[in-house]
């Protein structure tokens, strides 16, 4: 019985990450480990699995068919390990979670590294990128994103923590412009900061004079893919930022930055965990999340006090 299941797990990891080298790499196998199983599980299967050249490898059509049945069978042996796991009320295995740098460094690792330190039984591995990771090609448990949540079935999510973003500027920057900007329309007049990533800048979600928030495109000779940076920018009197308040509330408190239109509605960034649909929840995600939930607005309190 053993025999019949040997490289199924395997496989299905070949499949998932899309290459026998990166399925090596999530195994802790060789590369050639991994293609000599799925040779042996070729062979006692009696097809071919996967078209393989130089450079790539795709499944067949018989390949195709017995991984859908695989994912199936493991997705439903994931299902009983969590039962089993919920019954026992004791978090064990590993946790892999992605996040953004600076939310993730400032925000939300402390508050797992305690998770962590409360479940001496628990493996827990946290990554740190801006890009949008494939949480399921990349076998990712939990991602922490900021941001719209978007549409699609193959992902669940729940919103941990509203984050809210603030126009801000440094006294020094404003006396040389002569005030702040009343108006929208008053901003091609000042230097903008600017987040930018990926050779694109998220527009930037502003009150008008009336209250309304409205979506500005945002054009700028300073341009950051580090939150960190634009705000010191803004501290060194180089320009406007549009910013959460958590990141800058301690430099408004100093007396660093000025907080403009703070009598105007504020735009609200959304904070949400994602991790592959699934019909049971590891418990090891879910008290994970809940500790989120949970403990993320206090961690973001604390970063806006003085």
């Amino acid at each position: 019985m053993r025999d019949r299941f040997e490289g199924v797990q395997i496989f299905a990891e070949a499949v998932e990450a899309g290459s026998f080298a990166k399925a090596a790499e999530r195994l802790s196998l060789t590369r050639s480990a991994v293609g000599k199983s799925i040779a042996r599980l070729e062979e006692r299967l009696g097809v071919r699995l996967f078209h393989r050249t130089t450079r790539t490898q795709s499944l067949t059509e018989d390949g195709q068919q017995y991984y859908e049945r695989c994912a199936r069978a493991i997705e439903e042996l994931r299902a009983s390990e969590s039962l089993l796991e919920s019954g026992r009320r004791e978090v064990v295995g590993r946790l892999r979670v992605s996040m953004p740098v600076l939310f993730g460094r400032r925000c939300a690792a402390p508050i797992l590294r305690a998770y962590a330190r409360q479940h001496p039984k628990l493996e827990l591995e946290l990554s740190f990128s801006d890009r949008q990771v494939d949480v399921i090609a990349d076998c990712y448990d939990l991602a922490v994103r900021n941001g719209a949540l978007g549409h699609g079935s193959a992902l669940q999510g729940r919103r941990l923590v509203s984050q809210r973003k603030v126009l801000c500027a440094a006294p020094a920057y404003l006396e040389a412009r002569g005030g702040a900007p009343g108006a929208l329309s008053d901003l091609s007049g000042h230097e903008l900061l600017t987040y930018w990533r990926n050779d694109y800048g998220l527009p930037w979600r502003l009150p008008d004079e009336a209250g309304v928030l409205v979506d500005v495109p945002v054009r700028s000779r300073l341009r950051f893919d580090d939150l960190e940076v634009v705000a010191d920018a803004a501290v060194e009197a180089m320009g406007l930022a549009w910013l959460p308040d958590w990141l800058v509330g301690a430099h408004v408190a100093a007396g660093r930055l000025v907080e403009l239109w703070a009598d105007r509605p504020s735009a609200m960034m959304e904070c949400y965990a994602v991790w592959p649909a699934t019909r049971y929840l590891p418990l090891r995600s879910r008290l994970a999340i809940d500790a989120l939930v949970a403990e993320l607005p206090k961690r973001l309190e604390a970063e806006t006090a003085p």
